[in-house]
């Protein structure tokens, strides 16, 4: 019967866990994350769920004839917002398994 309490312990620290984990997510859904490529020619705002809420064009880099620069620089400011945005993430939940004394288990979301 010793290991009844530990069991009813686990389960509440699960939900404790769970509980914050979505508000956790929740929280991440509002942070957002700024990149930018070609010196801040294109700028992107990625939050914290990977979503790309915004993307800024500077009109000079906007040449019809030269479509593939304006699409590399889009490429590379959305890949560094998504790579920003996973950092910012990883971070914050490293900080719920450390404040639950739960192994830091990087890449894990």
């Amino acid at each position: 019967m010793k290991g009844i309490p530990n069991m009813g312990n686990i389960l509440k620290q699960a939900q404790q866990f769970q509980a914050k984990m979505t508000k956790l997510q929740e929280e991440l859904g509002e942070k957002t994350v700024e990149a930018s490529a070609g010196g801040g020619m294109v700028t992107v705002i990625v939050n914290g769920r990977q979503e790309l809420v915004s993307i800024t064009i500077d009109p000079e880099v906007v040449d019809p004839g030269d479509t593939e620069m304006l699409q590399d620089l889009i490429l590379a400011a959305v890949n560094e917002g998504l790579a920003r945005a996973k950092e910012m993430v990883n971070e914050e939940m490293g900080k719920l398994t450390k404040s639950l004394n739960l192994p830091n288990l990087p890449g894990l979301f």
